[in-house]
């Protein structure tokens, strides 16, 4: 007998809201390189996978709400009246649900005038008539009316993983009502969520009572007369249409006017992809290193183009000549660490695979590699050279890099190290993925036919050779000629010195720092237990959530599904009343400094060298920024004083030398007042005043500086970097813990304040519309797609990043070229100073204590004139025995 056919219906807006709130502690966390929101569709995701996995159905739609207003709002104007305004972080997200859901295989739909829970409604008894077994998904208690012998209801509780199913019988047993009568309760309640308004002072209990005794509303109505005389009874005639029209408001439609069918909804499986896509675009890495992909593998291994190469043990002068690839294989992103399994060089007449024992001791491919004339293409030069440098080979000669040239040209990440991304980017499909040939996640291997893998890097020298013929002139087309080979280029062979380089830790200065914090740990842990009034485990969240809110009786602000929640936002809400909370913060802030910072320092210290070499990511961030990695040295926590000592173990490498840092002063909002040109921005840096200071002067209306108080400073500082980063009033109201409209009247009062700046946001806005693209100071393109979509949410979230990126995209330039200047300089002078990190607006050095004077003179006459700006940048220097001493 065939299985039965079953039907997932799923009310997305609803589901992704719940998402939305059940990770909002992460909301900042949570964001692509793109700066986008990705918490509501992470939490989406994992709901996903689970009810897919668990349903199995054979048919499934998502279905949505198709606007604000619906038929009902024809019948009660007010109805779902007095709903907040949705988070803007939320709106940015929803456009991107298609996209998930079509990695998922699964359809959306939804309808003008209508409500997902009609499209759902109707869809659901269809199925029912058919035979199938339905289940439904939501968030909204209002579908389970829906319930039947075969249709179940799972509402999310908490967030979207815990769920409470609704059957025929369940409904029954808990509220003595069946589904149908789920109407009539709300003709009588009301719903607060829709704004359905019921009858006055009838709550939920007082309307099951009257169901239990009289069925229906239209049987309470016809009996009415028999009811004693009360004020219930005097509401319930008064109200009468009330009541009707409320039954009627909360009945879903299930005869609406869909244009889908059952027949459309055949659910066979996810889309593997755009699954993929989806997942890189979002950053789900870790869901991209779960996929099971290998009948996609297999199919786009056919896809590859065959390739002539010769693998040669022997290599000889003639093999080489001017403008050819060059590719070095390496089986993980970290080349510092990575063997280099194999070598590959040529063009389109003739490609050649070597061993790496063949090629790194010969004399004629070093002579090549050396060779400033001969002309070289790679894919990451970065990686090349470090690579090479490990073999004691110096690249030269590199005059193309197509990842680098890739992120110039999309603004997409081109990092990780496989050609086929790129490649498929700008319509190249001869190569295929590394997955195809080393596995994927902790599996990669080499093959055991190395066949396999030679074929592969003679496919990737073809490529990069294709993709830098056509790179090249799209690249001359933006005027972006300059950005590749005079910074992008060259910033990344300074970069790659810098990690070779490294910057010496001092080990036993982390292991003190572990047993000094080890003791300041057993410290708060003893205030903690002396005021709970006993001993416990404070890493537990069910164990802490018995002490806070049984034992101590501090009220419960959220639940989970095994207890109560002791997530870091509801702490915080808890902490102006609850002293002992303030003791439970600390106490993790420093457990998570002691465990990621301090202990995982420790275990990438290079043995031999006692020296750590962070990688930096140069084609990450869209807005042009640098990312470090593996490990992260610039999200050293520096807001705690324990954060900030963790840089005392920086140290130089030799004695008689001194850490040396220099900060750019407020940078963004410099490049703001450059580009805006707003005469009080411009006045406030000529004149060297506090900008937040002169910003909460013109906001509040304070005449005398001296009356701007640290509360009314901090407000301002939080408006002038919010405008930077496009804040919205949502975002605003978060970080100042006042009401949106609050926020909002700060921002408004503020463009009306500065009007150079609002004038600038109007017009780069106006010009992205026109372009489809915003540039920073030197042609960094950053494209948005969405900038004219009809969509509200895609089209605000496009609006804000034109706001922000030639702001912070024209920083990461600047602090690009006084690098590149700061390396030539340094050698041309013969210093032995040495850059080590680049920490956001801030350089790091290394320099004998002789050289320090020079240095900061140096350092300031290269920075300060990176660029000419109409106001002046400004360098802030200091050093020390260790970075935090510079700092």
């Amino acid at each position: 007998m065939a299985n039965k056919q079953k039907l997932l219906l799923i009310d997305g807006h609803s589901v992704a809201f719940r998402a939305f709130y059940g990770l909002h502690s992460q909301l900042e966390r949570m964001k692509n390189k793109n700066g986008l929101h990705t918490n509501a569709m992470y939490g989406f995701h994992n709901m996903l996978e689970v009810i897919v996995n668990k349903e199995q159905p054979t048919h499934a739609l998502v279905a949505f709400d198709a606007g604000k207003t619906t038929f009902r709002h024809e019948q009660f104007k007010e109805y779902k009246g007095g709903r907040s305004k949705m988070p803007p972080e939320f709106a940015e997200q929803l456009p991107f649900f298609p996209d998930l859901l079509k990695g998922f295989g699964l359809k959306n739909y939804q309808l003008p005038n209508y409500e997902a829970d009609d499209i759902i409604g109707t869809l659901a008894k269809e199925a029912e008539t058919k035979g199938f077994d339905v289940v439904i998904l939501t968030g909204d208690r209002d579908l389970t009316q829906l319930a039947s012998d075969s249709v179940r209801v799972d509402i999310t509780k908490k967030g979207v993983s815990d769920l409470k199913e609704y059957t025929k019988d369940s409904i029954m047993e808990e509220m003595g009502i069946s589904p149908e009568q789920i109407i009539d309760m709300k003709g009588l309640a009301g719903d607060a969520s829709d704004n359905i308004p019921g009858v006055t002072n009838i709550g939920e209990k007082t309307a099951l009572k009257l169901l239990h005794e009289y069925g229906s509303v239209e049987n309470l109505y016809e009996n009415i007369d028999d009811m004693k005389k009360s004020k219930r009874k005097e509401n319930l005639i008064n109200e009468k249409d009330t009541a009707f029209m409320s039954k009627q408001l909360a009945t879903i439609d299930v005869k609406a006017p869909i244009t889908i069918t059952l027949d459309d909804l055949g659910y066979t499986g996810y889309n593997m992809e755009a699954l993929i896509a989806f997942y890189k675009e979002m950053d789900f890495n870790s869901h991209l290193q779960k996929l099971d992909t290998e009948d996609y593998m297999e199919q786009l291994a056919e896809e590859a183009v065959e390739v002539d190469y010769d693998f040669v043990e022997e290599i000889t002068t003639n093999m080489f000549k001017n403008e050819m690839a060059l590719y070095l294989e390496m089986l993980t992103e970290n080349y510092h660490q990575s063997e280099v399994v194999s070598v590959a060089w040529g063009d389109k007449d003739k490609v050649y695979v070597a061993s790496p024992s063949t090629a790194f001791s010969s004399d004629a491919f070093k002579s090549w590699i050396e060779d400033e004339k001969m002309t070289k293409q790679v894919y990451d030069v970065k990686a090349t050279y470090v690579a090479l440098n490990h073999k004691d080979m110096v690249l030269k000669g590199v005059n193309f890099d197509v990842m680098l040239a890739s992120y110039l040209l999309t603004a997409e990440d081109s990092s990780g190290g496989d050609v086929t991304d790129v490649a498929k980017k700008h319509g190249y499909d001869g190569v295929m993925p590394d997955e195809v040939v080393y596995g994927k996640g902790k599996k990669i291997k080499l093959p055991e036919d190395l066949t396999l893998m030679y074929d592969h890097l003679a496919r990737k020298v073809l490529a990069i050779q294709e993709l830098a013929d056509k790179m090249a002139k799209d690249i001359s087309e933006n005027n972006q000629d300059e950005l590749l080979k005079e910074m992008e280029m060259p910033l990344a062979l300074v970069l790659a010195d810098m990690e070779i380089q490294g910057i010496t830790v001092d080990a036993d200065r982390l292991e003190t720092m572990k047993e000094e914090f080890k003791g300041i740990l057993e410290s708060i842990e003893e205030r903690i237990f002396e005021e709970a009034g006993e001993t416990f485990n404070i890493n537990s969240p069910k164990q802490l959530g018995v002490i806070l809110f049984e034992k101590m009786g501090y009220p419960v602000i959220k639940k989970t599904k095994t207890g109560y929640s002791t997530a870091q936002d509801v702490l915080e809400k808890l902490q102006d009343q609850a002293p002992i909370v303030e003791h439970i913060l600390q106490y993790r802030q420093i457990s998570k400094i002691q465990s990621t910072y301090i202990e995982g320092l420790l275990k990438v210290i290079d043995p031999q060298t006692s020296k750590i070499h962070t990688r930096y990511l140069q084609t990450v961030a869209r807005t042009g920024r640098l990312s470090s990695v593996d490990p992260n040295l610039q999200n050293i926590p520096v807001r705690l004083e324990e954060g900030r000592k963790i840089r005392q173990a920086f140290v130089p490498r030799q004695k008689g030398w001194k850490i040396f840092a220099s900060d750019y002063s407020q940078i963004e909002l410099r490049i703001l007042a450059h580009i805006s040109e707003d005469e009080h921005f411009i006045k406030a840096f000529m004149d060297n005043e506090d900008i937040h200071t002169t910003t909460a002067m013109r906001v509040f209306d304070v005449k005398d500086a001296k009356d701007i108080t640290s509360n009314m400073r901090r407000d301002a500082k939080a408006v002038n970097f919010g405008i930077v980063y496009g804040i919205s009033d949502y975002g605003l109201s978060q970080n100042l813990n006042i009401t949106r409209k609050e926020a909002q009247n700060y921002i408004d009062t503020y463009f009306d304040r500065f009007p150079g700046v609002k004038q600038f946001i109007d017009t780069v806005i106006r010009e992205a519309k026109e372009k489809g693209y915003v540039e920073t100071l030197f042609n960094r393109r950053r494209y948005l797609p969405d900038i004219n979509s009809r969509n509200f949410n895609l089209r605000s979230f496009a609006e804000r990043t034109a706001m922000n990126t030639p702001i912070q995209g024209s920083a990461a330039d600047i602090l690009k070229m006084a690098m590149i200047e700061m390396n030539k300089r340094i050698k041309s002078e013969g210093l032995e100073a040495t850059m080590l990190l680049q920490v956001h607006d801030e350089l790091i050095f290394e320099a004998p204590e002789s050289e320090i004077e020079q240095l900061e003179t140096l350092v300031k006459e290269v920075m300060e004139h990176a660029v000419d700006l109409t106001v002046p940048l400004k360098v802030e220097s200091s050093f020390g025995d260790s970075w935090y001493d510079a700092k």
